[in-house]
């Protein structure tokens, strides 16, 4: 579960993005060495930015609540579910409305507007200017923008504004407005909107229905009329045009008149605009905009579903709980409470419109511009928002008013049409003549509705949610030409899947004798085929290509472009899709048609083999009580999966005694084999020992038991140590740890002087447990996980892959970041699960850069084991013991105080330089994915800042086993001695030999006093150095400790200083061969 920030950071994200958290976590040790976090903590003072509890007397404890605090506390009871939540909603409140001083300042500037509109020249009255028959063709909107240029060109030329443009009303092309803003620094403080109006009862009514038509195809098509007596097509949008200005008064007084004196509906209103900000549902044209979730509330009060008296928060519930379960879309509601027989009847305003919703003269549809799309993204969010506010969750505001959900980080896959220019030939192929006549030509509108209704019907199951978002409305210069539809962008689409629907590759049509199947033959085109299937029957079918799982996922894109080409004439170049721009970052070097889902399942199921060999063993003194997995391939989030190797001889020196190779001097270092860790519990005894060395002789013999029985019995390659048997099958090689299930006990017995014996936790029984217990549980748990939700996979390995991308991955167990992967699954809101790698780790990004890691445990609630009482009682035992716990805690069901996985770090400033590097990661990787000419370069986020270290160790790839794998993968490497050909081999490979990591442990030990180093596994050529500041504060002389130090005369005494000279030096000496060139980059270090 993600935890609320404090009160004084909640704030940020209110308007626009949350910001970044403060920098300082807690410090490290004085040598800068990872020491315990207890240690580390306990002489200090409670860490700056830590929430601490207010201490109070005890007479103030328990003081008697005044009446006024009494009646507060019932308030919140009924008004409220929390004081926590009243106090959130409160703060919020404030930061959104305007102080009475900038109301002033408004207020001030909107009454010298109003003189100076009034003081223009021959400005004539409305009256004299509009004609009876102004509403057909267009006349009166080009009257309206004639006054309104007119209006511009005189307030153009007055001091008080420093700027006078035009904008589009609500997005619609035919309706310009003015918008003036002050001169000074009151000119980001407010614009004012010109809107030209007729007064209201100019235009009769009864012309403006949506069955009515007011543009005439011969004046529109510039043709003659046809003269067959057809009718002239419905206007409606047109129409609804013409009474929105006529209405935009009496809408401005009813709703003055219904909130004005109503505290908490204004407060409602204001929490409602902040909803749908956050959604970026009031966007654009056709967007739910405030003024109509205000109507929408007007609409609750007049029908008693709210009550003038309900606080801000309880109108904000009762509009979501309204809109999620009332589907405009089929039932229209209406404020108009007239009985009048003229009036039209709301089936009429469904035939002309998508979304009905009726003003109060039940003419005006004021969703007449809501697309069917839209509405339906915001009936799913409430739903979403519903579930939110039900589950009464601690976070529940941060997650519902505080969090951005843009389209890039909502959707699972989004698609940019580009250049617009093309729906205007979408237009002329789907016969859209009745629309662009009623939307005044603009194509964009007149396409939107058939274009969705047509990739909704064709991704089908696929789908749970197509929105779109249209470019924001543009503003230009009075001098200047309006904007043209086609320079205005891009129409983006998002698409959430059904992770289920989604890796079908068959579209199963009807019989082939049934009338259904021609029409499926007509939606599907070229692509639609006969087929016998299993049962006998012959059907129509789509089938599509898709071999991998990556493929499989982007199937929507394969429908989409044959969709829009099919029946739109839009070609694929012009549908930029943006489904797994990302997956080339973790596609082996061979397999750039699958993102390795398909290898780890062939590794995942060679252990299920070897599972069952051991439990099948005949002639173990014991016998197997279980077997499992503890290896990130068996969780199905390794980075790059292993392949089955088979060594090629001559690329070794064998060693025949134990069937096993040596690398040669003479070539390039082979390739990297790690093993799989398999965990083989026994069963318990008697006959185990009761002494820890004993049960470690024992556990021996059991390994070199294992390894007998299974060569015997199945043939298998075996190399048995103390500790762990090596196994061979099918070319992979699994390493087997025999457990027995009390040695953690006993490694936890201590005797005193006495004899008496008590239980304490060991760095030894700790480490024990950790391996043999905890690590196998959470390694099946999220093997689960993958199978709830296959998109696990791809986020948890573009996560790992990022991080150690950015040098970091060292400070950062496997097993942390699969946890805050798997919490991006298991606790999404207010998102759902991801279904694609790309939109999980953009929320992977968000989550490590936004997250309140100081004072909040990140909550991974595996198999939903904890309870809400549980989860509650986790974070008071967090508050009270945080500054003995480590700098990130991640809690599991299984691991509930100690957050074992984070324990060896990251350090707090290692943390702090994720968060950052996240921050800055997220926005640029999302301008990329929304950019509609393409993402360009995906690579940049994952290339690590270089500048930030003090000296760099650029390494040879000629001993780099990963070297493929980097970032920015080479177009050639080296030979890494495997064989192409498949097939069985007797050959143990070199395991776990990778020369840059023996190097760093090397560096580490000898200089690790000095200097903190990074690098990035998968391989990378450098490594980052950075000198620890402690380090170069001069020493008193000791001979004892002289390594890397000379020794200096500072104010007549000894002192020892870095030898940097000798250090960089011994940096090349100590990797010869290895190293290609030593760089130092600062002059920091000068002492």
């Amino acid at each position: 579960m993600m935890g609320p920030a404090p009160a004084g950071e909640q704030l940020c994200g209110a308007i626009g993005e949350p910001e970044v958290m403060e920098p300082a976590l807690e410090g490290t040790g004085k040598e800068g060495k990872k020491t315990s976090s207890r240690k580390r903590t306990l002489a200090e003072p409670p860490a700056k930015g830590l929430l601490q509890p207010v201490k109070l007397s005890r007479a103030e404890l328990y003081k008697e609540p005044t009446n006024e605090e009494l009646n507060h506390l019932r308030e919140t009871e009924i008004l409220f579910h929390s004081s926590l939540l009243r106090l959130q909603v409160e703060e919020l409140l404030k930061e959104v409305r305007l102080s009475e001083k900038k109301k002033d300042r408004i207020d001030a500037f909107l009454r010298e507007v109003n003189q100076r509109v009034v003081r223009v020249p021959s400005v004539p009255e409305t009256e004299e200017i509009l004609q009876d028959k102004d509403g057909l063709n267009q006349r009166y909107f080009r009257k309206r923008a004639l006054y309104l240029a007119h209006l511009a060109h005189h307030l153009a030329q007055d001091p008080l504004f420093g700027s006078v443009c035009f904008s589009y009303t609500n997005g619609c092309h035919l309706k310009p407005s003015l918008l003036l803003r002050p001169r000074g620094k009151d000119e980001r403080l407010v614009t004012v909107r010109l809107h030209p109006c007729p007064p209201p009862d100019f235009f009769r009514p009864c012309r403006l229905l949506p069955t009515k038509n007011n543009v005439r195809s011969a004046w529109y098509r510039g043709q003659s009329p046809a003269g067959d007596g057809s009718p002239e097509p419905p206007t409606p949008h047109y129409n609804t045009w013409v009474l929105q200005d006529t209405a935009l008064e009496s809408h401005l007084q009813l709703l003055s008149t219904m909130l004005g004196s109503a505290q908490g509906l204004k407060d409602g209103v204001a929490l409602l605009k902040v909803w749908l900000r956050q959604r970026e549902l009031d966007k654009g044209q056709g967007g739910f905009t405030g003024f109509l979730v205000s109507m929408l509330v007007v609409f609750l009060v007049s029908t008693h579903k709210i009550h003038t008296t309900m606080s801000g928060y309880q109108v904000l519930r009762r509009v979501l709980q309204f809109l999620a379960t009332t589907d405009l879309t089929v039932n229209g509601i209406s404020l108009c409470l007239s009985s009048d027989p003229s009036l039209p009847a709301l089936a009429d305003f469904h035939q002309a419109f998508s979304v009905v919703f009726l003003d109060s003269s039940g003419r005006l549809n004021l969703c007449a511009d809501v697309t069917a799309s839209t509405y339906h993204q915001v009936q799913y969010e409430a739903r979403l928002s519903m579930t939110l506010l039900d589950s009464r969750a601690d976070d529940g505001f941060q997650l519902l008013l505080m969090t951005p959900k843009p389209m890039i980080r909502a959707f699972d896959h989004v698609l940019h049409l580009h250049p617009l220019s093309r729906l205007q030939a979408a237009c002329h192929r789907l016969k859209l003549w009745p629309e662009l006549q009623d939307n005044g030509g603009d194509y964009v509108s007149a396409a939107l509705g058939p274009l969705t209704t047509l990739l909704e019907q064709g991704l089908g199951t696929r789908l749970k949610l197509l929105a779109h978002s249209r470019p924001p409305v543009p503003e230009w210069g009075i001098s200047q030409d309006p904007p043209k539809h086609k320079d205005s962008g891009s129409l983006t689409l998002g698409l959430l899947l059904r992770p289920e629907g989604l890796t079908s590759v068959l579209e199963l049509g009807p019989e082939a004798d049934q009338p259904e199947a021609a029409k499926f033959r007509q939606f599907w085109g070229f692509r639609s085929e006969l087929r016998r299937f299993q049962d006998g029957a012959i059907r129509e079918a789509v089938v599509w290509e898709a071999a991998s799982m990556s493929q499989k996922r982007l199937i929507p894109h394969q429908v989409v472009t044959h969709l829009l080409a099919l029946h739109t004439d839009i070609p694929e170049t012009c549908v930029h899709y943006v489904g797994g721009p990302l997956d080339a970052l973790i596609q082996g070097l061979k397999q750039t048609s699958s993102t390795g889902e398909e290898a780890l399942a062939v590794a995942v199921c060679c252990y299920d083999d070897l599972s069952r060999l051991l439990w099948g063993l005949e002639g173990l003194p014991l016998t197997v009580s279980a077997v499992q997995g503890a290896h990130p391939v068996l969780r199905y989030t390794e980075v790059f999966p292993p392949t089955p190797v088979r060594p090629a001889s001559s690329f070794y020196e064998p060693l025949q005694e134990r069937s096993s190779l040596l690398p040669r001097l003479d070539k390039p270092c082979p390739a990297y084999v790690e093993p799989m860790t398999v965990v083989c519990h026994l069963e318990g005894s008697g006959q185990w020992p009761q002494d820890a060395e004993a049960v470690q002789r024992v556990r021996a013999a059991f390994q070199l038991r294992l390894a007998e029985l299974l060569t015997q019995q199945h043939g298998l390659q075996c190399r048995a140590t103390a500790t762990h048997t090596d196994v061979l099958k099918d070319g992979f090689v699994f390493r087997i740890r025999v457990a027995y299930q009390r040695e953690p006990q006993i490694l936890k017995e201590v005797q005193s002087p006495e004899g008496m014996i008590s239980l304490r936790d060991t760095p030894a029984s700790l480490h024990l447990e950790r391996d043999t217990r905890q690590l196998p549980l959470l390694t099946s748990a999220l093997h689960g996980l993958q199978q709830q939700h296959p998109a696990f996979s791809g986020v948890a390995r573009l996560a790992k892959r990022w991080v150690r991308a950015q040098l970091l991955g060292e400070d950062f167990t496997d097993e942390s970041l699969d946890l805050v992967a798997a919490a991006l699954f298991l606790h999404p809101e207010p998102f759902t699960p991801p279904s694609s790698p790309q939109v999980g780790f953009l929320r992977f990004l968000y989550l490590v850069s936004t997250f309140d890691w100081k004072n909040n445990p990140l909550i991974v609630n595996l198999n939903n084991e904890l309870t809400v009482e549980e989860q509650v009682e986790i974070r008071s035992g967090f508050l009270a013991a945080r500054t003995q716990l480590p700098v990130m805690v991640i809690v599991t069901p299984q691991d509930r105080k100690h957050s074992v996985w984070t324990q060896d770090g990251p350090s707090a400033q290692i943390l702090q330089q994720l968060v950052v590097l996240a921050a800055e990661a997220l926005p640029m990787l999302e301008k990329q994915l929304m950019d509609p000419r393409g993402p360009g370069d995906i690579r940049t986020v994952f290339r690590p800042p270089l500048d930030i270290y003090d000296v760099l160790i650029r390494l040879s790839p000629r001993h780099i086993p990963r070297h493929r794998q980097a970032v920015d993968s080479p177009a050639a490497s080296f030979c890494r001695g495997l064989l192409s050909q498949p097939g069985p081999s007797s050959l143990m490979p070199v395991l776990g030999y990778d020369p840059p990591q023996l190097y760093l442990m090397q560096l580490r030990e000898a200089f690790g006093d000095l200097a903190l180093f990074f690098y990035d596994q998968h391989g990378g050529e450098v490594i980052g150095v950075l000198w620890k500041p402690t380090s170069f504060q001069p020493q008193p002389f000791k001979a004892s400790s002289t390594k890397g130090r000379m020794v200096m005369s500072r104010g007549g005494e000894l002192v020892m200083v870095p030898n940097v000279e000798a250090i960089l030096e011994d940096f090349a000496v100590l990797g010869e061969g290895l190293v290609q060139t030593v760089e130092a980059r600062s002059e920091r270090w000068t002492v």
